[in-house]
């Protein structure tokens, strides 16, 4: 068993040591089973939209308003569960953790896949963001005890480029599943769960607190829980409760008090489930964090406009639309692949800008170059491509900036990370759906505030980046 204790270890003992080809192999064995199920809990995120007017069919055409909550539970469930999840697997044991959350997410699927009634569907869903939540954050904090120091920005950039391809991948993959039955969508799941929790009790070794450490502060974990599900309900509801609604208004006035507490405990008490210590321990933790939270209000708003505009402007069907977004996830697949090696040579900040800045650049040539008129080579493709790159290119070196935390703190930074880039999403989605909302099918000014958005946010991603991450650390 490896054991990590309440301070930072030494680099003696923060990883092992380089060892035989056959240790080497075996490290790669638990990269392989990390990389599979965090892509399975990531592609889950962005794969379900598309299904929702094929089950409301099945669920006898059941509204809109009900159907959404399909999306919301997974979303509203895992963005508030990820750092309490993160912080009891440190406590409780990572790999204990992770594999009790890749069975949880594999029965979850099933009992979605099976659903006979909508209100199954949604307790299915709720259910895959608990797995999901136990699943994402401890994945990254088993890599780091499993490869020696020199490789952790290689391996971690390879973890971020697979959860990049995931994100990128799930419009594709969803209209080409849903075109044949909305129910594989969940299916998919099943295989590779069981894969990887046979795998998994094989090669994954655990990691786990010293006995005796502190459980975190139940007060501050509770208080972020209710932050972040207020937070994140006020985002998804705002579509139909309206901005100044009395229960977004209501929401957001919770999590600024939630908020309030979680903050005021991290500073006041020596095991909340955040310490504010965590953020001055790395400048370019704290830099990743905010860089995640920006690039994903972009990242999640590129991912719907570009199903929206090619379904409901140039009309194009769901396995059309898969297919036309393809390209995508591709470019995506090629820079996020080798993101490690371009970080481990260039350092976290270059790829990071370079990314925001194409990211930007794609959004800019939609505004510019994309018209009513169906045009998908030279008015559309171009921008998937050069987005994609961006995507791919950018998440490697923020996700990564969680090896510059104490190894007691990989799994807890790993969460944190993840959280803002939940809550950038969920706020993103809702400020696009806002820039659609009461648009005419015939024009493309809703279309133009979510590219002009999503520049915006990707330039203040830029900024952050810019100002606040060191040249070069590794």
């Amino acid at each position: 068993m490896t054991t990590v204790g309440a301070q930072p270890p030494t680099p003696s003992t923060a990883t092992p040591p380089l060892a035989s080809p056959k240790a080497t192999a075996s490290r790669w064995s638990v990269f392989a089973v990390l990389a599979a199920v965090a892509f399975m809990a990531q592609l889950d995120l962005f794969i379900v939209n598309v299904a929702l007017p094929d089950m409301a069919g099945s669920f006898h055409n059941a509204p809109l308003s009900s159907l959404s909550w399909v999306l919301n539970a997974y979303s509203i469930v895992l963005a508030a569960l990820l750092v309490p999840s993160g912080r009891l697997a440190d406590h409780f044991g990572r790999r204990r953790f992770l594999l009790a959350g890749v069975v949880l997410f594999t029965v979850a699927s099933v009992v979605c896949a099976v659903a006979p009634s909508l209100s199954f569907m949604i307790i299915g869903r709720v259910l895959q963001g608990f797995g999901a939540a136990m699943v994402i954050p401890t994945s990254l904090g088993l890599l780091f005890p499993a490869f020696p120091r020199e490789q952790h920005t290689l391996v971690v950039g390879l973890w971020a480029g697979v959860a990049a391809i995931a994100a990128s991948l799930g419009p594709t993959v969803r209209g080409l599943l849903v075109a044949a039955d909305w129910r594989l969508i969940f299916l998919i799941n099943v295989p590779i769960g069981v894969a990887a929790i046979l795998f998994g009790l094989r090669v994954l070794p655990e990691v786990r607190a010293q006995q005796g450490t502190r459980m975190p502060d139940p007060i501050s974990g509770a208080a972020l829980l209710v932050a972040v599900a207020l937070l994140t309900s006020a985002m998804v509801q705002s579509t139909s409760w309206g901005w100044s609604g009395t229960g977004t208004v209501l929401f957001l006035a919770g999590a600024v008090a939630a908020g309030t507490v979680t903050v005021w405990r991290a500073f006041r008490h020596p095991h909340a489930v955040v310490e504010a210590s965590l953020f001055g321990a790395s400048r370019e933790f704290s830099a990743a964090s905010a860089a995640l939270f920006l690039f994903f209000l972009a990242f999640s708003a590129w991912l719907l406009i570009t199903v929206l505009f090619l379904q409901n402007t140039w009309h194009y069907g769901v396995i059309r639309t898969g297919l036309a977004i393809a390209p995508g996830p591709l470019s995506a697949a090629a820079t996020a692949l080798n993101a490690g090696r371009i970080t481990g040579r260039f350092g976290r900040k270059t790829p990071a800008i370079t990314g925001t800045l194409l990211f930007a650049g794609a959004s800019l040539f939609w505004l510019l170059a994309t018209t009513l008129h169906p045009d998908y080579a030279a008015g559309f493709l171009p921008g998937l491509i050069i987005g994609g790159a961006g995507a791919g290119l950018t998440q490697a070196p923020l996700f990564a900036a969680a090896g510059t935390l104490p190894a007691d703190r990989a799994t807890t930074g790993s969460a944190v990370l993840n959280m803002a880039r939940q809550v950038g999403s969920a706020i993103g989605v809702a400020i696009l759906v806002t820039f659609l909302s009461g648009i005419p099918a015939n024009s493309l000014t809703g279309y133009h505030r979510g590219w002009a958005f999503m520049i915006v946010a990707c330039l203040a991603c830029t900024t952050v980046v810019t100002l606040a991450t060191p040249r070069r650390k590794h």
